[in-house]
């Protein structure tokens, strides 16, 4: 069984937001993927379905960003799973626009969902990160995190979301090197890069 996690907050008026692309990466897996519909529990919202033949739970924590692990970790612990059955996609604001970067396990960068998944289940979780790209000026850091994508950043966008749903059978295998080649391969405007130790990287 695996655990796919969207990092965002809950709330039509962020459902745009840059913070939100976790939220909206684990949306468009599961519609591709034909899941079963959102219902609540463990304070999230919960879809099931099959991936590559693997039963997965999607999970839409709804407490808000910084208290994302009491929703990941009663999860965790009902279907009693492990760490490295999650996979969790979020935003980062360190990385470029539309680039990803694969990691299992290591440190959360000051992300606030990851830090409280990281206290309730511990670190050795998979990470896809979503670039945001960073505005420049630290004053207009928070104003372009809780902004709304822009029409511009359909661009690119649109289709990594794309791509990310079409490759996510490799997940149920556990091959994020595949899952990322395959991103680059599916996503038009995806480059890939040469992986690097304990991560997986693309670019678009």
């Amino acid at each position: 069984m695996l655990l796919i996690v969207g990092l965002g907050n809950p709330g039509a008026k962020y459902s745009r937001h840059r913070h939100n692309v976790g939220f909206m990466a684990v949306d468009a897996i599961a519609d591709a993927h034909r899941f079963g519909p959102a219902r609540k529990k463990f304070q999230a919202e919960l879809r099931e379905g099959l991936i590559g033949g693997e039963k997965t739970l999607i999970v839409k924590p709804q407490t808000y960003m910084n208290e994302s692990g009491q929703s990941v970790g009663a999860a965790l612990r009902f279907y009693k799973l492990k760490p490295e059955q999650v996979f969790v996609f979020h935003d980062e604001l360190d990385l470029a626009a539309g680039k990803i970067r694969m990691k299992s396990g290591g440190g959360n960068a000051g992300h606030n969902g990851l830090k409280s998944i990281d206290d309730h289940i511990g670190a050795s979780f998979h990470r896809i990160r979503i670039g945001i790209g960073h505005p420049g000026p630290r004053e207009r850091v928070t104003g372009h995190v809780l902004g709304d994508f822009s029409k511009a950043d359909e661009i690119w966008l649109t289709p990594l979301l794309d791509a990310l749903a079409k490759a996510a059978p490799n997940l149920a295998r556990k091959d994020i090197v595949k899952y990322q080649s395959d991103v680059a391969r599916f996503a038009p405007a995806a480059r890939a890069e040469k992986p690097q130790t304990g991560e997986t990287e693309q670019k678009s």
